[in-house]
């Protein structure tokens, strides 16, 4: 199946949910949450492309660079690509009935590995949204990182002995969850961590632990600071708080800052290759794809997301090419046009 026919599909079936748009901006969604959208105005949403739009790559021809590695070691694991499936759960509130949840996110895990990267699963109202990712995970000998929302201490610290369990790569708490509107109508409360309550949770488990939804760089230190040996610079796709700024604008303060201390992830608003060649020339080691991942899921379940994964490599190789970048792994900030 092709691109355009993966996408009608999915329009179908997303139907009253998500409108396949020509470009995912969250014009056309704002305020839908439940649903696809960014809260309140949608701004949040809209900051995340903008900023990607904004940043703007220098075209280099004369030099030595052939051929191109797309490649990095995380957690153990070689990916194909600095490219990742974002977390993502409550297929039936969010997205339809089309697919029910263990469907999803079975074809979000499977259609990573197809790519040769990693997929991610999240935490929902409801339990057995968590569960079903561990098992997708586990299905894939642990080859997945699930991510838990911030709810009690206690609660969390059971989640992490599951995901021991499924034998997973590292383990995450997306924070940035604190104010979600979908975990709170359905009676599941969620709310911020104080640094001692990260601490806490961290020295609870063995496995690498992964923070999302660090936007400030003071933040970011105070990640270091608890033990975290990974952040993930998200506004939670401009579903939380309204008015916040783009991934791409904090980036750069925040990679600073925590520079050679720990692992930088960037979400938010990636629609291409040569957004994530921006993303990583502004500091990110890797990034996070959601809402695209989505269409592919219900287009054509993993195979549907394993297309776009690629698709996506294909344009960071040649962006890649057309910069000068031998290397993921050592993406010179100079392929930014400075002005």
């Amino acid at each position: 199946m092709d691109i355009q026919s993966m996408r009608k599909t999915a329009k179908e079936k997303l139907k009253g949910y998500c409108r396949v748009c020509p470009v995912c901006d969250g014009r056309a969604c704002a305020g839908e949450v439940p649903g696809m959208g960014g809260v309140g105005t949608g701004s949040a949403f809209f900051a995340n492309l903008e900023a990607l739009k904004a940043v703007r790559l220098n075209l280099r021809t004369m030099h030595g660079v052939k051929s191109v590695d797309t490649t990095l070691t995380l957690w153990g694991e070689t990916l194909s690509m600095p490219i990742m499936a974002a977390p993502m759960t409550g297929t039936p509130y969010n997205m339809g009935t089309a697919m029910t949840e263990d469907a999803f996110i079975s074809a979000i895990m499977d259609g990573a590995k197809q790519a040769g990267t990693l997929g991610m699963s999240g935490d929902g109202a409801d339990p057995s949204m968590y569960l079903s990712g561990l098992a997708a995970i586990a299905a894939c000998a642990g080859r997945g990182v699930p991510f838990i929302k911030p709810r009690a201490n206690d609660e969390v610290k059971a989640r992490l002995r599951q995901a021991e369990e499924a034998k997973a790569r590292a383990v995450g708490m997306d924070i940035d969850g604190a104010g979600l509107v979908t975990m709170a109508l359905k009676g599941q409360p969620v709310g911020p961590k104080s640094p001692q309550d990260i601490r806490d949770i961290i020295s609870a488990t063995g496995l690498p632990f992964i923070l999302k939804g660090i936007m400030t760089p003071d933040e970011a230190e105070l990640a270091v600071q608890a033990g975290a040996s990974a952040i993930v610079v998200s506004n939670h796709g401009g579903r939380i708080l309204d008015h916040t700024p783009g991934a791409a604008e904090v980036l750069p303060a925040i990679a600073r800052q925590v520079a050679g201390r720990m692992i930088v992830l960037a979400d938010g608003g990636v629609r291409s290759g040569y957004d994530v060649l921006k993303l990583l020339a502004l500091g990110a080691h890797a990034v996070l794809v959601g809402r695209p991942l989505a269409v592919g899921a219900y287009g054509n379940g993993a195979e549907g997301v394993a297309l776009l994964l690629n698709k996506m490599r294909g344009e960071l190789v040649q962006a890649m090419l057309l910069t000068g970048t031998a290397d993921v792994k050592a993406v010179d900030p100079g392929v930014l046009f400075a002005g």
